[in-house]
C-alpha cells in the first residue's frame, strides 16, 4: 500500500518549523499508507526526516522498510556486542538489513542464503555464510544467542537445538497455525530457550538513526528492481513471486523535480 516513501516537499503549513518547501525527505507510514501516489500529506512529527545527502530518492525510499522490522527484532532480542547471531533469509529486505545492523552492533553473524547470493551476503558483512541449497543449516555445530528467521520459512522446533541455553528465536511470520504467537506467550512464563514475537514499530528517532547510519556508510539498503508507477502491477507480481533480492521500488516522475524520479 506504500508505507515507505521519499520525495520533495511541495508546501508546508504555517506552523511547520522543521521543514521548508524544496526539502528532500524520506520516511515510513503504515497507518495511512499512500506511498504509491504523487502526493502525501504528513505531520512534521511523523516518522520521517531529511534525506541522507549520499543517497538517491530510490535508496532513501527503501531505507526504512526492512530495516525497521530488523531493528525492532534486534532490540527485542536484547542483542549485545560479541553475541553469535544467525540470520535465515539474509537476502530479503529485512534479512539484508538485519545483517548490516547486526554488524553495526558488533556481533558475529552467520547468514543463510542460496548459492548465487553468497558473495552478496558476504559484502553486507556476514562473517559466515551457509548455503541452504547444499547443506542443512540445522546441522551446524555452532550455537547462537539469537536466530532471526527473516522470511518465516523455518520453525522454533527446527532451530531450538542451535540456540544457546537462553537463546532467542524470532520469525517474521506467525508460523504453522500461529504457533509463534502461542510459544511466545508460553515463553513469558518460562525460562531457557524461547520464542519472541515483537510487534513492529517505528518512530521519528528510528528514521534519524537509519539516516545517520546511511550517511556514515554503515548501512545501505539493497535494491533489486525499479518500476515506473504505470508498472505497479508488474512490480507487485514480481514481489509476490518471492524471488526478489532486497527491495523493489516504484518511481514516480515529478514534473517539478526536473524529471528526477520521486519514490
Amino acid at each position: 500500500m506504500g508505507c515507505e516513501f521519499s520525495g520533495t516537499i511541495e508546501s508546508v503549513g504555517e506552523l511547520v518549523l522543521t521543514y521548508q518547501t524544496g526539502d528532500r525527505i524520506f520516511g515510513y507510514n503504515d497507518t495511512r499508507f499512500g506511498g504509491h501516489a504523487e502526493y502525501l500529506i504528513r505531520d512534521e512529527q511523523d516518522a520521517m526526516t531529511l534525506m541522507p545527502q549520499n543517497l538517491s530518492f530510490a535508496e532513501a525510499a527503501t531505507l526504512t522498510e526492512g530495516s525497521h522490522y530488523a531493528l525492532c527484532n534486534i532490540r527485542a532480542a536484547k542483542v549485545e556486542a560479541g553475541q553469535k547471531i544467525m540470520v535465515y533469509g539474509a537476502t530479503g529486505a529485512i534479512g539484508s538489513a538485519a545483517v548490516q545492523l547486526l554488524k553495526y552492533f558488533d556481533t558475529e553473524v552467520t547468514a543463510v542464503c542460496n548459492t548465487p547470493n553468497m558473495n552478496l551476503v558476504r559484502s553486507l558483512g556476514a562473517d559466515f555464510v551457509i548455503d541452504y541449497t547444499r547443506e542443512d543449516f540445522t546441522k551446524t555445530t555452532q550455537r547462537y544467542d539469537f536466530i532471526f528467521d527473516a522470511v518465516g520459512k523455518s520453525s522454533f522446533g527446527a532451530c531450538k537445538k542451535l540456540l544457546k541455553e537462553n537463546g532467542v528465536y524470532i520469525s517474521t511470520e506467525l508460523g504453522k497455525n500461529g504457533e509463534n504467537i502461542w510459544m511466545a506467550l508460553y515463553g513469558l512464563l518460562s525460562g531457557g530457550k524461547k520464542v519472541l514475537f515483537p510487534i513492529p514499530y517505528i518512530h521519528k528517532e528510528d528514521v534519524i538513526f537509519l539516516k545517520n547510519l546511511a550517511e556514515s556508510g554503515l548501512f545501505k539498503p539493497l535494491i533489486d528492481r525499479i518500476y515506473l508507477l504505470d508498472e505497479i502491477r508488474e512490480a507487485y507480481q514480481y514481489v509476490e513471486s518471492r524471488q526478489k533480492i532486497g527491495n523493489v521500488v516504484l518511481s514516480i516522475i515529478s514534473e517539478n523535480e526536473n524529471n528526477l524520479p520521486d519514490s
